[in-house]
């Protein structure tokens, strides 16, 4: 049953109790709209405030400036609701917020504290959720060593490592979040041609394939791409990369909003926040892959960064002594 038929409900259950009870007549029919129009200005306040205390409060987790994105949440009929009834209770020279205000006000926080309790407990927003699919769908079955069939992402690096006579100065699986949400289909759509002194990335080959048997699917295949990050005059880094396929998923619902109502008014950068943090510390609490994988946020969207620069400064902040490493490693080889 969608909103509009429950509306529906209520506006019949709202006739019944006031023709029963009596409470309308015509006699008073502009006191009643008064009240009508007093008590509408109330509920959209009382709305209202609560809007603006969870802008501020973002303002206050994210230490940001106010961010003029929030104005496309508000609803301008509502806006023109509210305008119009002060407007008619001016006219009348009416009060618009009389002494019963603050009574309704501690009445409507009593009623919302339980629910607030109940969904502290139960609700699960976008990004954890995400978070906790891709770690559970994905993570924990190109990570850790299944025992059998597969000997752990680490190995398979060495193993890497060993036929193609490189060395990875940093062994883990590098998952690239973008501020955009957006994921090329290859990493090196990041590079700036524009540029020619930046660091560049391209991709070498597929590490050695993970087949596993999942979900009723038969011999299924995982694979992680092998990246060098070229930057002359010095020599090229390896490193194991790839975007969170969850988060494409995501962009491409972002840009059919019309198809995917329920997700038309989504923040974006709330679920970027949300699936990071979470997948951070879903990794950072997991024996089997802490230490494998690292949380690699970019902002694609600023023209300036470089990306692979900041994968080297990630590679650079886990190993400092990353460039000895590889100079070992050419000269032995």
């Amino acid at each position: 049953m969608d909103q509009f038929h429950i509306f529906i409900m209520q506006i019949l259950f709202l006739s019944g109790i006031t023709l029963g009870s009596k409470s309308f007549s015509l006699n008073d029919k502009d006191k009643w709209a008064i009240s009508v129009a007093r008590y509408v200005i109330y509920v959209l306040t009382i709305q209202g405030t609560k809007w603006a205390c969870t802008v501020l409060y973002d303002m206050y987790l994210k230490r940001g400036d106010l961010d003029l994105k929030f104005l496309k949440k508000v609803n301008r009929h509502q806006v023109m609701l509210y305008l119009g009834f002060i407007g008619f209770l001016v006219l009348n020279e009416q009060t618009v917020i009389d002494g019963d205000f603050s009574q309704m006000l501690i009445a409507s926080l009593i009623v919302k504290y339980p629910v607030i309790e109940t969904k502290s407990k139960t609700s699960v927003n976008y990004g954890v959720g995400m978070a906790c699919s891709f770690f559970e769908g994905y993570l924990t079955h190109v990570l850790p060593s299944d025992g059998a069939r597969f000997v752990g992402f680490e190995e398979n690096i060495r193993r890497f490592e060993s036929k193609q006579g490189v060395v990875f100065p940093v062994k883990k699986l590098f998952v690239i979040v973008t501020k955009s949400l957006f994921s090329p289909p290859d990493l090196k759509q990041f590079n700036k041609t524009n540029r020619e002194e930046a660091s560049s990335i391209e991709a070498c080959r597929s590490l050695d394939a993970i087949e596993k048997d999942v979900a009723g699917v038969r011999n299924r295949i995982y694979k992680n791409t092998a990246y060098k990050i070229y930057r002359a005059p010095r020599r090229p880094v390896c490193v194991a990369a790839e975007c969170a396929t969850l988060l494409h998923t995501l962009y491409r619902v972002t840009k059919n909003r019309d198809l995917y109502e329920v997700l038309a008014d989504v923040n974006v950068d709330d679920i970027v926040s949300d699936f990071t943090n979470t997948l951070r510390k879903i990794i950072a609490n997991s024996p089997e892959c802490r230490g494998k994988c690292e949380i690699i946020y970019f902002d694609d969207t600023d023209p300036q960064l470089n990306f692979a620069d900041v994968l080297l400064d990630r590679i650079r902040e886990i190993e400092p002594n990353f460039e000895k490493i590889i100079e070992t490693a050419q000269a032995s080889g």
